[in-house]
């Protein structure tokens, strides 16, 4: 449910007040972190933009640390916490298993494109941010993920791949013309973002990996 904290009086809100959903904050937070990197953002920058007290975000979150913490833990929660209700192998069989889970990181992805842009700009330093996220989130989604292929494998259904490689193919491959909107455009003019094209290039994606995976 949003966190809501209403002025109580008419005019600027008074230190430590927000008209503004929790979410809206991290949001907001999120898409310029993903947009400008750790060092390019600026806290008083963002909160003029919000329109909220000068210190709020220090005073609630702590810092500029806290405050991508924060952003971090809401997105990549919810995506941590949407694949895992997929990873459950009495459901279905496992090479479709596989495939559904694929087409739904696309397709999760599309929809939260800031969340590939922030880690193109993090995974490419060597630093305790890179660290947290890979150690919090990455793992918990790949690891998983990582099991069902080694299953595959050991069961002669699919080929082997390493699990980094399966990586990339899925998040910085298949899920990159959604955080490159402008040059995906530039092949073709239809705007990625759109839901019917968001859900066409998931299942494109999971379809390429599966039949390149699967033995014959």
């Amino acid at each position: 449910m949003s966190e809501i904290v209403q002025p109580k009086s008419v005019g600027r809100p008074k230190a430590g007040e927000s008209p503004v959903a929790l979410e809206e904050i991290l949001s907001a937070a999120l898409r310029a972190f993903a947009r400008h990197g750790y060092d390019g953002v600026s806290v008083r920058t963002l909160q003029r933009e919000l329109g909220v007290s000068h210190n709020l975000i220090n005073q609630r979150f702590g810092s500029k640390q806290g405050l991508w913490r924060a952003a971090v833990d809401w997105a990549f929660g919810n995506l941590v916490a949407e694949l895992g209700a997929l990873l459950d192998p009495t459901l279905e069989d496992p090479l479709d298993q596989l495939h559904h889970v694929i087409s739904r990181f696309v397709e999760f992805s599309g929809g939260h494109p800031e969340l590939l842009a922030l880690m193109n700009i993090e995974g490419a330093s060597d630093t305790d941010r890179l660290d947290y996220i890979y150690d919090t989130y990455v793992t918990k989604v790949f690891q998983p993920i990582g099991q069902l292929t080694d299953h595959l494998v050991a069961t002669g259904r699919i080929r082997p791949i390493p699990l980094r490689t399966l990586h990339f193919l899925i998040a910085h491959g298949g899920a990159a013309p959604f955080s490159l909107a402008p040059l995906a455009r530039r092949f073709d003019p239809v705007d990625p973002l759109l839901r019917t094209q968001i859900r066409k290039h998931a299942q494109l994606v999971a379809d390429l990996v599966i039949e390149g995976l699967r033995m014959r």
